[in-house]
């Protein structure tokens, strides 16, 4: 059932996300591969939670996994991010979410390049980028 906090919440949130960025963010959803915001972005910055604001990713650790969605070798700290375990889809992977505000990002996956082999593939709708100089 859902309470008045979580109606008002989601009130806030249909007011200040897109209709893509909602559907992400807070359904869960996926992006096209190649349809997103930055995966194809080269600049120099810090990529935040669309919802909250808080810093996720370095263009440091950016890299083109070829799968059309931004990848990252690691978060900007290991704190701002939770894994969750995914059973959806007839499949098991590793959901990240936002740790702040719950967001859903993407997922992880053990395939990265080093230091981590990591591949934290994010959907674009997910983030925000802050250009530095």
């Amino acid at each position: 059932m859902t309470d008045a906090k979580t109606k008002a919440a989601e009130a806030e949130w249909t007011h200040c996300l897109t209709p893509e960025q909602y559907r992400v963010t807070r359904e869960g959803g996926t992006e096209r591969p190649f349809t997103g915001p930055y995966w194809d972005n080269h600049e120099t910055g810090i990529y935040r939670c669309v919802c909250c604001k808080t810093p996720l990713f370095s263009s440091d650790t950016k890299f083109d996994s070829g799968t059309g969605w931004p990848s990252y070798f690691q978060p900007v700290d290991k704190d701002a991010i939770k894994n969750i375990r995914d059973v959806s889809h007839g499949m098991v992977r590793v959901e990240v979410r936002c740790a702040e505000c719950d967001a859903h990002l993407g997922h992880v996956f053990p395939d990265g390049p080093p230091p981590t082999g990591l591949r934290y593939c994010i959907n674009g709708h997910a983030l925000d980028f802050e250009k530095t100089a």
